[in-house]
Order: C-alpha cells, then structure tokens, then sequence
C-alpha cells in the first residue's frame, strides 16, 4: 500500500467535462496523474462507489462545503476518485453540485486503486474491486498526509481531518 512518502503512482484519469475549454472536449478527458500534481498540493479522497450512501451523504458533501477552507490552507485542487466510469462521475458531480469545488475523477478500471495498493474488494456484494475509503494530501506528486478507513468506517477520511493536515503542512 502507498504511504506517506511515496510518490503517486504513474497513470490516468478521467474527468467529464461539461463545458468546453482549456484544451479539453465536452465529455470524458483522460489527465495523466503525474502532470496534475506537479507543483500543486492536491487533496485526493477515494471513496467505493459514486451514489452510494455514505459517499453521497457525508464524504463528497464535507469536502464541497470545506473547500474554500482547503484552498485557504493551502491546496490547489480537491479530487475524488472512484472506481467508476467518467459518465457517472460526472453525473454524481452534478448531483452533489461539485463544479468548481470537487474534480470527480473516475477510475474506471481500477488502475489507480491497484497502483496504490487502495483496493476494496466488494465481488461479494455484486461490486467488483473498488476503492478503499481513503484521503490523502499529495504535493507535487508526493503523499504528504494519508488516511484510510477501516472496513465500513468513515472516521478519518473527511474533509475535516484532511483540512488540519493541510494547515500543518502549510505551516
């Protein structure tokens, strides 16, 4: 598994973009992992599924209330990433209202989760491999800060936690 101190691992992903600009098309825009970070704090939360009760309930809505927080401490970005497909991402960020808080990043073959060693495996409930519950803080590439729940917990993953981390690490 990824800790702190490591760099993320090289890959993609995919966001739906709903207007056109800066580069990027209408609809799914591929981002490649080592180039979004670079330079940037990015606060990244992995969650297991998009719809999905905790995830719609408390984990996408604490970070779209604290993300002006975030930016104050220091943090460039704000990511969530789930094992699903760029259409229900983007379907979800509008449904949690995200758009200019929140880049809803899709994982849709669980790469990334696979690459970070963050895999949830929920086959026996009718999900497949997904993601951990998770948040990290990652500056330029590297983790900073990371939290990754226990099985059916949601204790050290929300926005809040990641938001004191941002400030000690800001200083």
């Amino acid at each position: 598994m990824i800790k702190v101190g490591d760099k993320l691992p090289a890959g993609a992903l995919q966001e739906f973009i709903e207007v056109e600009g800066n580069g990027c098309s209408l609809g799914p825009n591929t981002f490649d992992i080592a180039k979004e970070t670079a330079g940037k704090t990015v606060a990244i939360f992995g969650l297991p599924g998009a719809f999905t009760p905790t995830c719609s309930a408390k984990h996408v809505p604490g970070y779209v209330a604290r993300a002006d927080d975030l930016k104050r401490a220091g943090v460039d970005e704000i990511w969530c990433v789930s094992v699903n497909d760029p259409f229900v991402m983007g379907a979800w960020g509008r449904d949690q209202k995200t758009a200019g808080k929140v880049r809803m990043m899709a994982d849709g073959s669980a790469a990334f989760a696979n690459a970070t060693g963050l895999t949830l495996d929920l086959t026996a409930r009718g999900m497949g491999v997904r993601s951990q519950r998770y948040s990290m803080l990652v500056k330029d590439g590297v983790v900073k800060a990371l939290n990754v729940e226990g099985p059916g917990k949601f204790e050290v993953s929300d926005a809040d936690t990641l938001l004191k981390q941002a400030q000690q690490l800001k200083g």
